[in-house]
């Protein structure tokens, strides 16, 4: 998902869906739990976010400890991201206890981006595959230089030109995937998401089921529905910007909110009954006379 151009601390301030997406959970977070102090505030968490966040790393070191956030839902084999994500939480655990708060912060931002990006139907799409073979077989590891990964090879220079427009053109592999994601971007960026504040049957699944069935679940459910394929097609339509709105947007926010309230809970941080829950918040907000 796009965190904006990550050259400065500023990026995807404006127009920055890992951003957005971290806010609402934060605040949704306070939510669940009634108690702003357990967790890092937003600023902190979006300190490693854009520059200073996993997308950076494509720029700061092509091809080298690149993490590769690409997940096919239904392939029970593709456990890439599932393992990033589980590695994420068990860290963020480990840091809760520790009361290490500038590193729950960055442990709590990298597992949100790995599940934004577990979640984002372009990253459904098997990218991967399809640039080995724009790269003549050449897997995406041997991408050493910047050179190397921005322009595509080739034995001719017509085979050449004909790789980088299959890349970089009007419907090449990545800009179409770039402006999916700025179009996604774009669309979230006004929305308050308010209505997407957890259930209490969902902050008690998760922690049934654990975080990395849940994301698996939530990934499956939006595959299905199929919008990058549609986006290729007919690009940016009413549908799919509803679709936008009120499926992707919930379920991933929802997805990570869930992340971090099941870290809390795991490690005692937070009362995970319900009606606790609610009580305490409500005897907080009640006006002092």
């Amino acid at each position: 998902m796009y965190s904006g151009s990550t050259l400065t601390k500023y990026s995807g301030r404006v127009i920055g869906a890992h951003q957005k997406i971290d806010r609402i959970a934060r605040k949704h977070l306070t939510k669940l739990v009634g108690n702003d102090e357990v967790f890092p505030a937003i600023r902190d968490i979006l300190h490693f976010e854009g520059k200073n966040g996993p997308d950076a790393i494509k720029r700061k070191s092509p091809a080298k400890d690149e993490l590769w956030h690409y997940f096919n839902p239904f392939d029970d084999d593709d456990t890439q991201i599932v393992e990033i994500i589980s590695d994420h939480y068990q860290q963020l655990m480990n840091e809760l206890k520790g009361r290490n708060n500038e590193r729950i912060a960055f442990e709590a931002a990298w597992l949100s981006h790995a599940i934004v990006d577990g979640l984002t139907p372009a990253h459904h799409f098997p990218y991967e595959e399809k640039l080995t073979e724009l790269r003549g077989g050449e897997g995406i590891e041997t991408r050493t230089t910047i050179k190397g990964k921005i322009l595509m090879p080739g034995v001719t220079k017509r085979e050449k030109v004909k790789n980088n427009w299959k890349m970089w053109g009007p419907k090449g592999l990545m800009t179409t995937h770039g402006l999916f994601e700025i179009g996604v971007a774009s669309i979230i960026a006004p929305l308050s998401f308010a209505e997407t504040v957890p259930k209490k049957k969902d902050m008690e699944l998760v922690l049934e089921i654990g975080v990395t069935e849940w994301f698996k679940r939530t990934a499956r459910e939006i595959a299905v529905l199929d919008m990058y394929t549609r986006y290729q097609q007919k690009g940016w339509t009413p549908k799919l910007a509803y679709e936008v709105r009120h499926k992707l947007g919930p379920l991933i926010i929802n997805n990570v909110t869930l992340a971090w309230y099941a870290a809390l809970a795991e490690t005692g941080l937070v009362d995970t009954n319900y009606e606790n829950h609610r009580r305490k918040i409500r005897r907080k907000n009640v006006p002092k006379s």
